[in-house]
């Protein structure tokens, strides 16, 4: 049996919580997995048609640490058949006891304080007498390393994608409505975070409407940054050039995203917040949709420079100008995404699995 511990799983949305789930369900089908998650309060019918076991640890975020903790240290002492531990976060095995085999994944975000800070020595504790270190991305690898983590413990593993569904005529044709038929498509699916620098883009889109006057950008997502964004577009009178879109349905955010043509997130470092990989930028792959990212980052392991997409430095308005420009220019999208689309079919979970058996 393999055990996971996470404080981020499905039914709550995210790709953390995707991630999670993809790990658990390719894992349920080589050996027995047990989940050990928190609660969400419609946790009840998403558990009941998974494959797997998921235990649910409610509380206040304070004491649920402790108290989770304190149920998965009893249930490891009474269960011999577990062969490995697996978490989303050293904090989740901070306070776990035990000798048994120990895979922590990291992201960036979480591992990025300042060398010889409380939290820095911490994470060091935890992170080096772990068995394996998962990195989403050569750039979190760095990271960790520069941040004192051995290097001997760290193995880069990408986040992995489930096949995309088929797409109903119904939200394809929505899609095309919200769009109104504008000729050239940006997209952002992301939370409205500093760190994923929607207010460049649209900064971008007030000289691109210049040369592009049917240009549309769509952005999808909830977040703190969302009123001061809505506040830049009208200050802009971009009003006809920028959709803000949330609490709409998972298949029409994938119909937006096809019927777009280039994904953009040229994501920068905000404080110690940083990009660890970027799996949106995958899923828009999947659809034939190149991407635009940040060297900011660990985007440039999901695009390939000037093949499935182009990597810009976030923090400059022309590179991020340029770059779009550059794939509008002559259709050139439309060749990119017919690599992305080949690219994309290397984060199948199927594939990835295959190293993360390598380490179990």
């Amino acid at each position: 049996m393999n055990l996971i511990i996470t404080t981020t799983f499905p039914p709550a949305v995210g790709g953390m919580q995707n991630l999670m789930f993809g790990l658990a369900k390719s894992l349920s089908k080589l050996d027995m997995v047990k989940v050990f998650a928190d609660y969400h309060e419609d946790h009840m019918k998403f558990d009941e048609q998974v494959s797997f076991t998921i235990e649910r640890i409610s509380g206040v975020k304070l004491l649920r640490k402790y108290r989770k903790s304190f149920l998965i240290n009893e249930y490891i002492s009474e269960n011999k058949n577990i062969k490995c531990i697996i978490a989303d976060h050293w904090k989740s095995l901070e306070l776990i006891k035990t000798s048994n085999k120990k895979i922590c994944l990291i992201h960036s975000k979480e591992i990025n304080h300042q060398k010889g800070s409380r939290n820095n020595l911490k994470l060091i504790e935890v992170l080096n007498n772990v068995d394996h270190v998962v990195a989403n991305s050569n750039f979190t690898k760095n990271l960790a390393i520069e941040k004192g983590v051995m290097a001997n413990k760290v193995t880069v593993i990408n986040p992995g994608i489930d096949p995309v569904n088929k797409i109903t005529k119904e939200d394809f044709d929505l899609a095309e409505k919200i769009l109104k038929g504008k000729k050239q498509r940006l997209i952002t699916v992301s939370r409205f975070d500093k760190r994923k620098n929607h207010e460049k883009v649209i900064m971008a889109i007030r000289n691109l409407k210049e040369k592009y006057p049917n240009i549309v950008y769509t952005c999808i997502g909830y977040g703190g940054e969302e009123d001061n964004l809505k506040k830049l577009v009208l200050e802009l009178q971009l009003e006809n050039f920028v959709i803000f879109l949330n609490d709409i349905t998972n298949e029409l955010k994938n119909a937006l995203i096809a019927k777009s043509h280039i994904f953009i997130m040229p994501s920068i470092i905000h404080k110690t917040s940083v990009e660890g990989f970027g799996i949106s930028f995958i899923e828009a792959a999947q659809y034939g949709i190149p991407s635009i990212g940040g060297k900011d980052g660990g985007a440039s392991d999901a695009i390939i420079h000037n093949k499935t997409g182009l990597i810009c430095d976030g923090n400059s308005l022309d590179e991020i100008y340029s770059s779009i420009d550059n794939l509008f220019e002559g259709n050139k999208y439309i060749e990119f995404g017919k690599e992305c689309k080949i690219h994309s079919e290397n984060f199948l979970w199927d594939k990835i699995i295959e190293n993360y058996k390598r380490i179990l």
